[in-house]
């Protein structure tokens, strides 16, 4: 049993910044109170106590290319089977990949990231690798799986073994995107997800080239095939088009923006702001470790800051905090994302640096400003 007390705790799943303690017994929050105090109780004054982060999307492999082949094109670096990155991958020895592996979800825990959702390549030997390195490290891991014989349908006629295998080994599929991937395999990947409850993802509409042919070839966006097969997470929709965003939002999908990656491979700014009108479930993901730091705190400034200045006006930062709670907690139908009762306990206890709460952390806050960081219940550490 632990009480954080003394602390402004941002409180359920509008994040209300009330002066309270909090009660963890078993892994869960059990009372958020002014006048609670039992167990284990650690001093929260002059801190903020906020649910945990929640990396939405992620390619931690890429941590063994850090900051390679910077200046060319998108297609360039990543698009599958022979971007710069596959060619890395695929001649890097495990010990090395895994190695950075390791350091890279060391440094999401130490800037408040206690989830993390990752698009693995490699197939099941990519998923044991992940879960190698992933061994005594008190981080939540979602790996969502793919195979480069997805590329290959329909001359493989074993699509569907492939796909189970795949499912077998983890949390779910995901693609690289449709302009590589036929949309029959598309489908196939999305019922079989269904059918074992696990988590199906694409990226779509990147960057406006893959738009463009994706109309060219099947006639529809790459948005609206990726509705029409049906994936329960897209991410990024850089580049939306016609009708794109309104389907997205009458569909119910939640999407995941990575502004810095978008911003790094000069492929554009994500339309947060008119996603967030039309009521859409945002979350945040930092993506390529290979050309970027795999820190929420880094990727909420840069979001907050580049939306407010492409569409020069406000925007308010809780709701840019929430894309890597409540709203990701959500998405992932995870019980975590807040702070209230009958929650999983991840919390982090932040210095407050700023008047603020909110754009304390967003602003601030660094690693040595986290004084604090618990998931499940359980205390990774308290400086």
């Amino acid at each position: 049993m632990i009480t954080i007390e003394n602390g402004r705790v941002l409180y359920g799943k509008n994040l209300d910044v009330i002066n309270a303690n909090l009660l963890i017994q078993d892994q869960e929050i059990v009372e958020v109170s002014p006048n609670i105090r039992r167990g284990k109780v650690i001093d929260a004054k002059g801190c903020i106590v906020t649910p945990a982060f929640i990396n939405s999307h992620v390619h931690l492999g890429d941590s063994v290319a850090m900051d390679m082949a910077d200046g060319k094109s998108i297609d360039e670096i990543v698009k599958p089977p022979l971007g710069i990155k596959h060619q890395i991958l695929a001649n890097t020895p495990d010990n090395l990949i895994l190695d950075s592996m390791k350091k890279s979800m060391w440094e999401m825990l130490s800037t408040g990231t206690t989830t993390f959702v990752d698009f693995r390549e490699g197939g099941v030997e990519g998923i044991n690798l992940l879960n190698e390195a992933s061994k005594d490290i008190p981080i939540r891991k979602i790996v969502l799986g793919r195979h480069d014989l997805f590329l290959q349908f329909p001359t493989n006629p074993n699509i569907e073994v492939i796909v189970n295998e795949i499912l077998e080994s983890c949390d779910g599929i995901a693609l690289s995107g449709l302009g590589e991937i036929n949309d029959k395999v598309a489908s196939i990947i999305v019922e079989n997800c269904k059918k074992m409850g696990k988590l199906s993802s694409i990226h779509v509409a990147e960057y406006e080239q893959v738009q463009k042919d994706s109309i060219n070839f099947t006639g529809m966006s790459e948005v609206q095939r990726a509705l029409k097969a049906g994936f329960d997470l897209l991410v990024h929709l850089t580049a939306p088009i016609g009708n794109d965003l309104k389907l997205v939002t009458d569909n119910g999908v939640s999407v995941v923006c990575c502004p810095r990656s978008n911003g790094t491979l000069a492929v554009g700014i994500p339309p947060v702001k008119e996603m967030f009108d039309l009521g859409l479930n945002l979350l945040l993901g930092t993506d390529n470790v290979m050309f970027n730091s795999p820190n929420l705190l880094r990727e909420m400034e840069y979001t907050l800051k580049v939306i407010r200045g492409y569409y020069k006006e406000y925007f308010p930062p809780k709701e840019i905090l929430k894309m890597i709670t409540v709203n990701a907690g959500k998405a992932l139908k995870l019980n975590i994302g807040s702070l209230e009762e009958g929650k999983l306990a991840d919390v982090i206890i932040v210095q407050q640096i700023s008047h603020d709460p909110i754009l304390s952390i967003i602003n601030r806050t660094e690693s040595k400003n986290i004084k604090g960081l618990i998931t499940e219940g359980e205390l990774v550490c308290i400086k």
